[in-house]
């Protein structure tokens, strides 16, 4: 049996743009995701705190400091908003029993705290 678990996030990143003509997925900047242990086009669950939106889509490259929602996600967040952006492994058991996420805590300005 295996159990699903938190893998890595980027914690309280800000919305920089919502681009809705672009085709899809997250543009983040690489320098975050790849802290977080995050690959190019994972899939990746965006929670929005400022207004409860969630929502599944995959990563791209963004510019520096960039965490852009595209396409249809764009719909779900406007610049400025704070999100959560996670990843998530599937592990047995015993992995499971000593399993820590990679968190990487963000300032107002997407810079790693």
């Amino acid at each position: 049996m295996t159990i699903d678990m938190l893998r890595a996030k980027l914690h309280r990143a800000t919305v920089t743009d919502a681009d809705l003509n672009y085709e899809g997925s997250i543009s983040i900047d690489p320098k975050l995701y790849k802290a977080a242990g995050m690959l190019e086009y994972e899939k990746v669950d965006v929670l929005n705190i400022t207004n409860g939106a969630r929502l599944t889509t995959y990563i791209i490259n963004g510019k520096e400091g960039e965490v852009c929602l595209n396409g249809a996600a764009a719909r779900l967040a406007h610049k400025g908003d704070k999100v959560i952006i996670c990843t998530y492994c599937s592990l047995d058991m015993d992995e499971a029993q000593n399993h820590k996420p990679n968190v990487i805590l963000l300032d107002d300005n997407n810079r790693i705290k």
